[in-house]
């Protein structure tokens, strides 16, 4: 595996659906119905654990990750479960690659509005308050997936861990590429090149923090580069972040809301006081819906 295009994603619908979710929730205004909402991240958790098994079985003899036995096995890493240490490394190394694939394969599937359209929706703001308002309204999409994802703690038939921390992953990362995109577009300093391309700077710019820098020839996502391992560090972190919310009855929901909600906004801050020290283009609003699709 030599770079994302490489990459053997044999399932990317997970990708495709938390892209759908990540962009409707960090758009409205609006609280999303619970129903839906719900239903959506189903359908992220169902993809994403037949996304897994499929990579699972490619990774070797005992990386199996998803389904009940995956879950076994993830809840036994560390609490006695029987597994020994070795196979619980491998089986969170195969979630950690499958989870990396789709990512790179969400990035081009979101749609960005360019700083034209973010000026027309948000008429009379400055593109510091653009960026406050994306900053609340991406950091309310997080919380949003972490209530709900939270709230399956409750019910009485749960998507198969660790499918469910994979779909909140995924829709709450998803909305984080967004915004850190979108930050850029909102000060003058969007990413260049086709969407692919964009899709790996945005989550370079996602996995160290900071906004896009150019690097002659593109950017790669090479496996044992310095940016693939800080993307598997990032979203090693985010897997951690995504279990606080299957606590018991509700209070994985308040626990991954609240959680979702603060590193949302911290990104994004992070990614803001970046961009305030590089050059700020700015173009006259227009008129009209936002882009239908990703910018190519």
């Amino acid at each position: 595996m030599s770079s994302s295009e490489s990459m053997n994603v044999e399932e990317t619908e997970a990708a495709r659906q938390a892209a759908e979710v990540a962009v409707e929730l960090s758009e409205t205004d609006r609280p999303r119905d619970r129903r839906r909402l719900a239903a959506a991240l189903n359908g992220v958790a169902r993809s994403a654990g037949r996304g897994a098994r499929v990579a699972g079985r490619g990774a070797g003899r005992g990386a199996v990750i998803a389904g009940r036995g995956a879950g076994a096995a993830w809840r036994g890493a560390g609490r006695g479960a029987g597994w020994s240490a070795g196979t619980a490394s491998r089986r969170a190394t195969a979630l950690l690659n499958w989870l990396t694939a789709q990512v790179v394969a969400m990035g081009p599937r979101l749609k960005i509005r360019d700083q034209a359209t973010l000026r027309g929706q948000f008429p009379g703001r400055t593109d510091e308050e653009i960026a406050e308002l994306l900053i609340d309204r991406a950091a309310r999409a997080g919380a949003t997936v972490g209530g709900a994802t939270g709230a399956w703690a409750a019910l009485p038939s749960l998507p198969a861990f660790p499918a469910e921390v994979a779909a909140e992953t995924l829709a709450v990362v998803g909305i984080e590429l967004k915004l850190v995109a979108e930050l850029h577009e909102a000060y003058g300093v969007p990413a260049t090149g086709n969407a692919a391309e964009r899709g790996r700077a945005y989550l370079a710019a996602w996995a160290h923090r900071r906004g896009v820098s150019v690097i002659p020839g593109g950017l790669m996502l090479v496996a044992g580069s310095p940016l693939a391992r800080q993307v598997r560090r990032r979203l090693a972190a985010r897997i951690r972040r995504s279990t606080f919310s299957l606590g018991p009855l509700f209070t994985g929901a308040v626990a991954g809301a609240v959680l979702n909600r603060g590193e949302v906004k911290k990104l994004g801050r992070d990614i803001v006081d970046d961009l305030r020290r590089r050059p700020v283009v700015r173009v006259e609003p227009v008129s009209g819906p936002p882009l239908p699709g990703p910018r190519d």
